[in-house]
């Protein structure tokens, strides 16, 4: 299927928008959900789900309804969640599974889980040079796990949803410093809400075995990720009102809201560490690239394994546009405040790449063409909807 192109003109946008609900919080809950019985999704989710959203929930299906002692397969598409998150899952249930996928998922990280499982009853397997497709078979044993926590944190947060299940306690030990720690909060007070608990250590995490997933009544939390996006377009002149986002949120991503508002000051210079908000990257620098000021993000280096290599993908995104932008080993350095002419970029089949592209069309000269917009369907189906609701201009080409 050829990339889809859509252009989105200068503009402002105007009225209430409720951003879409959280897909982190709401993988965490469907696991959570299903594995105390329930089988109906949790609250919150509406009716347009994402393409991650339905793959975790088609291989949760699949995964739990699997009584036989042949291997299944598990599609999980583009999903980096619902792959490192069900993993460690299917050998605590001792499920001989083997995870495909598809786009650049092949070629992102799952070794880890090579060596945390090792000596503990599971056996994986992997291509040479690829880390799909991903065999695993056997019971995984209750003992002393290490694990990194600067490549993912997902891998803990996988850990952690399977490790209550064994029939022995377990102890989550890292070997370095944790990145994206506001995931892992999340994980553990998701886990909380369905009667599971685990304890927070100098070390990592202790973990009590033999425990249960209760029914619960829960609500997927609206997305401070992809409120982020209309959070920028206010911030650039857009006169929008954000609803649904919860204040005591433990998401990560909440920091936009006071990133945007220390953009608005008087610096002239800013660095940001975004090691724990790295999704939050490309339209940070759509920001950055708006804010008269040099910025520089940084302690990024992870966000070469995403959908695309979302270091180089916004350099040159935004650099196709008109914005001063470069990146580094491990972020990237924006002097702001200069016009941005517009044009014709490439989301790179990232659909963070898409929408900041989108909501920085608004404040460039000749609007800007976006190939490959058909992304935003991993995370936010109706982004463009939406845009067009609130009085975007945009609109597909048809290039036959």
């Amino acid at each position: 299927m050829p990339d889809q192109i859509i252009r989105v003109e200068p503009g402002i946008l105007q009225g209430r928008i409720t951003p879409p609900p959280s897909k982190s919080d709401a993988h965490r809950a469907m696991i959570c959900c299903r594995l105390s019985g329930q089988t109906q999704p949790p609250a919150g989710l509406g009716k347009i789900w994402s393409d991650d959203i339905k793959t975790t929930w088609n291989c949760l299906d699949l995964l739990l309804n699997n009584d036989v002692s042949d291997p299944v397969e598990l599609d999980c598409g583009e999903s980096g969640t619902t792959l490192r998150l069900l993993v460690p899952l299917a050998a605590a249930l001792n499920k001989p599974i083997i995870f495909t996928g598809h786009g650049r998922l092949p070629e992102r990280p799952i070794q880890e889980y090579i060596d945390i499982m090792r000596g503990h009853g599971v056996e994986h397997a992997r291509p040479e040079k690829y880390s799909l497709p991903f065999s695993t078979c056997g019971q995984l044993e209750a003992g002393v796990f290490y694990a990194p926590g600067n490549v993912s944190s997902q891998y803990i947060s996988g850990m952690l949803l399977a490790l209550p299940l064994l029939e022995g306690d377990s102890e989550l030990r890292l070997t370095n410093k944790l990145e994206s720690a506001p995931y892992v909060d999340m994980t553990v007070e998701t886990m909380s809400k369905f009667g599971v608990e685990v304890q927070k250590t100098d070390w990592g995490w202790s973990v009590r075995g033999g425990q249960s997933y209760s029914p619960a009544d829960y609500i997927v939390e609206a997305d401070y990720s992809q409120a982020a996006f209309w959070l920028t377009a206010k911030y650039s002149g857009s006169r929008l009102d954000i609803d649904g986002l919860v204040t005591e949120s433990v998401q990560g991503d909440r920091a936009i809201i006071n990133l945007l508002t220390d953009f608005a000051s008087d610096k002239t210079a800013f660095e940001i560490d975004v090691s724990q908000i790295p999704d939050l990257v490309p339209i940070l620098a759509v920001a950055a690239s708006l804010t008269p000021a040099v910025t520089r993000l940084v302690n990024g280096s992870r966000l070469r394994l995403k959908e695309s290599d979302r270091l180089s993908s916004t350099e040159d995104a935004l650099s196709r546009i008109g914005a001063d932008i470069q990146q580094t080993e491990d972020g990237l350095i924006i002097q702001g405040g200069k016009p941005l002419t517009g044009g014709c970029a490439s989301s790179h089949n990232d659909h963070r790449i898409a929408m900041a592209l989108a909501i920085a069309a608004l404040s460039t000269q000749e609007g800007i063409e976006i190939k490959g917009a058909q992304a935003v369907n991993k995370s936010y189906p109706d982004f463009f909807v939406r845009m067009r609701e609130l009085g975007g201009k945009c609109h597909e080409l048809n290039l036959g």
